[in-house]
């Protein structure tokens, strides 16, 4: 991953779309607002990891 990929996340807002498990607890079930952005970066590398295209994660 780039290093302008982390920093790009934190300004787009379809992140609040990436829905999922990490770590056996549901993203959108998050209610602090800092753990749930870690969580969504997280499961951003996680499924970049896998192969999957930027778009799909953030369902452009």
């Amino acid at each position: 991953m780039r290093r302008g990929t982390v920093r790009r996340i934190g300004k787009v807002e379809n992140r609040r779309l990436i829905k999922g498990v990490v770590c056996g607890v549901r993203v959108e079930d998050i209610e602090d607002p800092l753990m749930r952005e870690i969580r969504y970066l997280d499961k951003l590398v996680d499924e970049l990891a896998r192969g999957k295209a930027m778009d799909k994660i953030l369902r452009k």
